[in-house]
């Protein structure tokens, strides 16, 4: 083999090394999208009013040890301390949920998952109700909380 030869393969060797190096900015740079001079996308259609969609945590375990709330009981709760409120419409859904509870013990139990949608400019009046909800259920079943999650949301029936 001659030195040009040994020169010619070195030189390709280091130039593929630096492309190996290279390539994953490369493709890094491509699959971060289109270059910087083009234009933003059009942000999507906001579909729908604007509406809160409210989540209540319900568990099924009583914190003295009595019976677990039955699916007949929460579904008697709702019909009457949920409907009457939130005629509209309702989703109930059966979940396995866990909490840490006032005793500092980790709690794992069947529960419920509640979903109540209304309108924005119902807020106000729909705290209220959904307050009492909660304690009520407290008293009827004797939990420490009734878990609440509250997000902005666009709805469309």
């Amino acid at each position: 083999m001659t030195i040009r030869q040994t020169r010619t393969r070195a030189a390709l060797a280091v130039a593929g090394a630096l492309l190996a190096v290279g390539a994953p900015t490369a493709y890094a740079t491509l699959a971060d999208g289109a270059p910087v001079s083009a234009p933003a996308p059009a942000p999507a259609a906001v579909r729908g009013d604007p509406y809160v969609e409210t989540r209540l945590l319900f568990g099924t375990e009583r914190p003295d040890g009595g019976p677990a709330v039955t699916d007949r009981q929460f579904t008697a709760f709702v019909d009457r301390e949920v409907t009457p409120g939130f005629p509209g419409g309702l989703t109930v859904r059966s979940v396995r949920g866990q909490w840490r509870n006032a005793d500092g013990t980790i709690d794992k139990e069947r529960s419920y998952e509640l979903v109540l949608l209304y309108p924005l400019r119902e807020a106000t009046a729909s705290d209220r109700r959904i307050e009492e909800i909660r304690r009520a259920y407290e008293k009827e079943f004797g939990q420490e909380s009734v878990g609440r999650v509250d997000d902005r949301a666009h709805v469309d029936f």
